[in-house]
Order: structure tokens, then sequence, then C-alpha cells
């Protein structure tokens, strides 16, 4: 595979994604405006793997997406925190998917994790997983779990692994490294560690779960150094939207001035 194959494969794993206070439908709408523009003027490119926003605006996606492809994806359970009941988190779940998301972002409880209450932790993305299900399921729709472990606050690689392991017992689709609203977001190093962890739960249960690597990929090049740990660790069988994503606010004009050979400002 060639450099410019490379490259559209990365861009291909984006979720673009706006998470902003002054996020509007009208802000959200000239986004997904921009993807349907692409399909037009960049024919051999591919679709984003999804557009990702704050759940009370995924029908805003949905209702102005170019195709069904290009996946709603919602945060969702008090993101960026998660500092909230329960029962709060579920219905909000609930929500984003009755309001459009195909694909929804949850944080784990790191209030309960590094208190060293992991059953605690564990039990809530199960009972999310269940509600998530359960509303897609009332809706004629499987929706991607996606779990994200806020990496930059779990100081070792031991803390990164057992994270990983809890959600992918507990259910996740994706294991993601952060929000993004952190000092300290996706690093080469805890990828390695959460790769490792997706293939060692592989081998053991013979389940896939994807990886999403989010908050600062910024530069093609940053987009390629998680693209080859991914191929290292994991393989190629990894490398598709299906198990492999970015959470993306920067890196496309990146990804397209790489291919094109020139500067491209198109997001």
């Amino acid at each position: 595979m060639n450099q410019t194959e490379i490259l559209k494969k990365c861009f291909s794993f984006m979720d673009l994604t706006t998470l902003h206070t002054e996020d509007t439908p009208e802000s959200v709408k000239k986004l997904v405006d921009k993807v349907t523009v692409l399909t037009k003027e960049y024919p051999s490119y591919p679709l984003p793997a999804s557009v990702c926003v704050y759940p009370n605006l995924a029908n805003v996606v949905r209702e102005n997406r170019p195709c069904e492809e290009l996946h709603v994806t919602a945060v969702s359970s008090c993101f960026p925190t998660a500092q909230s009941f329960l029962e709060v988190k579920v219905r909000e779940c609930e929500l984003a998917v009755e309001n459009g998301a195909d694909e929804i972002d949850i944080v784990l409880a790191l209030n309960k994790f590094l208190a060293g209450d992991e059953a605690g932790a564990k039990e809530e993305i199960v009972t999310m997983k269940k509600a998530i299900d359960a509303a897609g399921e009332r809706l004629g729709r499987k929706v991607v779990f996606k779990v994200i472990l806020e990496t930059g606050l779990l100081k070792t690689p031991e803390l990164i692994r057992k994270a990983s392991m809890l959600a992918m017992e507990a259910g996740a689709d994706f294991i993601k490294t952060s929000t993004g609203k952190v000092s300290v977001n996706a690093t080469p190093e805890a990828a390695r560690v959460m790769c490792e962890a997706i293939r060692d739960f592989y081998k053991a249960t013979g389940r896939k779960v994807g990886f999403k690597a989010a908050g600062g990929i910024a530069t093609a090049e940053d987009a390629l150094v998680y693209y080859n740990i991914g191929l290292e660790i994991l393989g190629e069988e990894w490398l598709n939207k299906d198990y492999f994503r970015f959470g993306v606010s920067r890196v496309g004009n990146s990804l397209m001035s790489a291919i094109e050979g020139r500067e491209v400002k198109f997001f």
C-alpha cells in the first residue's frame, strides 16, 4: 500500500468532532455540509467515519448527512467528567440514541475507578451498555459503544491496561484514549498499552474491540504514528473504520494537504 492510500485510510478513520460550548445547530450543520461538499469536490476520498457532537445535536447531523454511511456519534454520560448520578448518565445515553446517534462515546467513571471501586466503575459501563442496546433495538439499529478511559489521568501503564480490560469486559465495542478536555490527551505510549490490551483480550475471548485515539492529533504525521502502532500490534485486519478511529477536529486539513501535495484548508 502506498503512502497516499494509507493517508486516505487514515482519513476514513476520522470522527470529525465539534465539542464546544458555543456549538449551535447552524455550526454543526455547516460541518456536516462540508462532508457533503467533499463527496463532490474530492470524489476519490473516502467519507470520514462519523461526525461527533454533543447528544442534543445528534439529530442535526442525522438530518443533514449526505448518506447513512456517515455515522452520527454523540458523547454522553455527562461528558467529559462523568460526574453525575448513574441514572442521569443512563438517561442521557438513551436520549442520545433517540435523538439520532449511531454511536455513543461514554466516559469511564474515574471517580470510582481511581478510588479503587473497580466493580462500581465496571457496573456503570454494563448498565449504560444495556440501556444503549435496548434503545437501539427499539429503533431498529445497532449502536456502537465506545468507552473513554481518559488515559492522561491514568498515571501508569498498569492503570491504563487495567482500565482497558475493565471496559472491554464490560462490553465496550471500542476503547478510546481521551476526551480532549484535559491537559494530557492521546499519547503513543497510552495507545501502545491499549492496543496490546485489545490484542490480548482478543486472544483470550475471540472478540475484536476497536481502538480510538482522540485529543491532540493535529497533523498527518500524528495520524501515521497511531496507524503504525495499530499495524504493528493489531495487524492490518484492525485498520478499518470498524475497529480503528481518530477523534479529530484539526487533522483533516493536514491529511488532505499531505494527499494533495499542497496546502488544503477544507474543514
